[in-house]
């Protein structure tokens, strides 16, 4: 039986040097309260728990934990990450990135993770710009921004991360705010139960680089009505009053008023986070403010081969009939000289 924690316990003794007011605060916060609760459900130790980061203001993230912890260079923690699974799957490995550090420079690592479906968990910043070199645009950062690397504003089209994981055959992701910190710990909770890649996307704000930049969906005045909840089983339901909907029109998504046109509660759909189709699923990671609310919540959590299981069953199988069973074995396997 794992010890019995609370979020103090996961709490290090490093000053959180992020700015006043980053969003980066609330995801630690929520992630400080939810390994507690993966202890228990997954029966694990602090001990086993490893944060793995690479560069940038979500890479501090590792200090601010009192667990094991690798601060590695910039866009390659997936890989380190993947390496420490599969050297020790017993153990819970845990990513931070951000949209620079994951989807620019970290971006073949990112896509390759995912492919392979390795049992880590991806926690990915996003805050649509480089903000601890300065405020530079991201891979994520909007059409026509201006920054200081685009002062006519970027004419580059940014990623949608839900899209990425998804196109690479991604078998969990989920999306939320950095002020929702329930939904965090569930989301949180739900990813280390999760046997593959897990890829949460949390939208952030950066005070000092891109203040506002989720401002049009989490401003309270408007975020029931331009955000979409998403859990598996329920009815895809949102709205200040609960009276609006998402249903299918032809292999299009629509938004509905329930009580207009003939719309009742029954046509609205179901989310099926488990469903192995592709199609619907990306259609809810894509949609966008103003034509569809924002998705929250997760999107896709479904069970397919994880690499590293894959690798344990592939060495035991090798190892139960070879002949090479030492290293003594092994020197002498080939073709031998005596000089």
């Amino acid at each position: 039986m794992a010890e019995k924690y609370t979020f103090k316990d996961f709490k290090s003794n490093q000053e959180v040097r992020w700015c006043p007011g980053c969003g980066d605060h609330g995801v630690l916060a929520a992630l400080q309260r939810a390994l507690p609760m993966v202890c228990e459900a997954r029966n694990y130790t602090r001990e086993q728990f490893v944060m793995v980061s690479g560069i940038g203001c979500s890479s501090r993230l590792p200090y601010y934990l009192d667990t094991y912890g690798f601060h590695s260079i910039h866009g390659r923690a997936l890989p380190i990450a993947t390496g420490i699974k599969v050297a020790n799957p017993h153990l819970s490995v845990w990513v931070s990135t951000g949209d620079g550090d994951s989807l620019a420079i970290g971006g073949n690592h990112f896509i390759h993770a995912i492919r392979r479906n390795i049992d880590i968990n991806v926690i990915l910043f996003n805050n649509r710009i480089y903000g601890l070199t300065k405020g530079q645009y991201s891979p994520t950062s909007k059409f026509g921004m201006i920054t200081k690397t685009s002062p006519y504003g970027t004419v580059e089209h940014p990623f949608n991360p839900g899209s990425l994981v998804l196109g690479a055959k991604g078998t969990f992701f989920a999306r939320s705010l950095d002020t929702e910190l329930q939904l965090n710990e569930e989301i949180m909770v739900e990813a280390a139960r999760h046997d593959g890649t897990s890829v949460m996307e949390m939208l952030t704000n950066c005070v000092i680089f891109n203040n506002g930049t989720h401002a049009d969906i989490t401003d309270r005045e408007v975020r029931a009505d331009r955000t979409i909840l998403l859990r598996h089983g329920e009815k895809m339901i949102f709205g200040k009053n609960r009276d609006k909907g998402l249903v299918l029109d032809g292999r299009q998504l629509k938004v509905v008023t329930i009580g207009q046109d003939g719309v009742t509660e029954d046509d609205i759909l179901v989310h099926d986070a488990h469903n192995p189709d592709l199609g619907l699923h990306t259609m809810l990671a894509e949609m966008k403010y103003p034509e569809y609310p924002v998705a929250l919540g997760v999107i896709r959590a479904v069970r397919d081969l994880t690499y590293d299981d894959c690798i344990i069953e592939q060495f035991e199988k090798v190892k139960a009939t070879s002949r090479i069973q030492s290293m003594d074995d092994l020197l002498h396997s080939g073709a031998t000289w005596e000089v």
